[in-house]
């Protein structure tokens, strides 16, 4: 996201549904690589050693990413459940069933 400028996007969907939105400051490329990181676990693991030191360091609600294979390596790295920002979107914006319109 960082690299293609769309990182502002990100923070907007993420603020439609949190309080406080953080972004590590080492969020890059997670270096999954395509499927590379499903044979070669270490590529995503010395990518991210950093980032996964920073959002490990505390507790969040929630973890997103734009791209399945980041979250899939993202996880990997730092044990956290992370999920799609398009899901967290659609959560946010959904209809609550208590309430009339």
């Amino acid at each position: 996201m960082r690299h293609l400028g769309d990182d502002d996007d990100l923070r907007a969907v993420a603020a439609a549904s949190a309080r406080d939105v953080r972004i590590p400051v080492y969020a890059e490329c997670c270096g999954f690589a395509g499927d590379r990181g499903m044979l070669h676990k270490e590529l995503t693991e010395s990518a991210t050693r950093h980032e996964a030191e920073e959002v490990t360091a505390r507790e969040f609600d929630a973890h997103l990413s734009a791209n399945r294979t980041c979250e899939i390596g993202m996880q990997h790295a730092t044990g956290r459940p992370y999920h799609s920002v398009l899901i967290e979107l659609e959560r946010a914006t959904r209809p609550n069933p208590n309430t009339r319109c």
